[in-house]
């Protein structure tokens, strides 16, 4: 078994592709229309599409712009090899960075998290191994 995606229901589909994208920096892999049951889905993730990568899928059901955030959603996790690059490079590119690059509360790994257009959190997680992958956030 392997994650394959993770779903997230959006208000403005193009609105929250450009924010994993042009912010994340993510790629757009593919997309889908379902006019007989009013939905629009979004396929993101680094990389071209390879089946070894997890990906988040933004659902858009036709007519609904705004949720309500549950209390049992936490956050999706980004490793980066900088934390601190990565949260400058998401605030040039009109990013909301919610907490600052630090240390997570007792401990030492380099954390910091930014919030989608939807309000959904991303937390960006300092890993030095991350740093060859050549996608997203440098």
């Amino acid at each position: 078994m392997r994650l394959l995606h993770t779903m997230l229901r959006v208000g403005n589909l193009q609105r929250s592709i450009d924010f994993y994208t042009q912010v994340l920096g993510m790629n757009l892999l593919r997309t889908s229309e379902n006019p007989e049951y009013k939905y629009s889905l979004a396929f993101l993730g680094f990389g071209n599409g390879n089946p070894e990568q997890a990906e988040i899928e933004l659902t858009y059901n036709w007519g609904t712009d705004s949720y309500e955030m549950g209390t049992a959603y936490g956050h999706i996790a980004l490793g980066v090899p900088d934390a601190y690059a990565a949260c400058d490079k998401i605030k040039a590119a009109g990013g909301n960075v919610t907490r600052e690059p630090g240390p997570v509360k007792g401990g030492t790994t380099v954390i910091a998290f930014v919030t989608d257009p939807d309000g959904y959190k991303i937390e960006l997680i300092q890993r030095k191994d991350d740093a060859g992958t050549g996608q997203g956030l440098r």
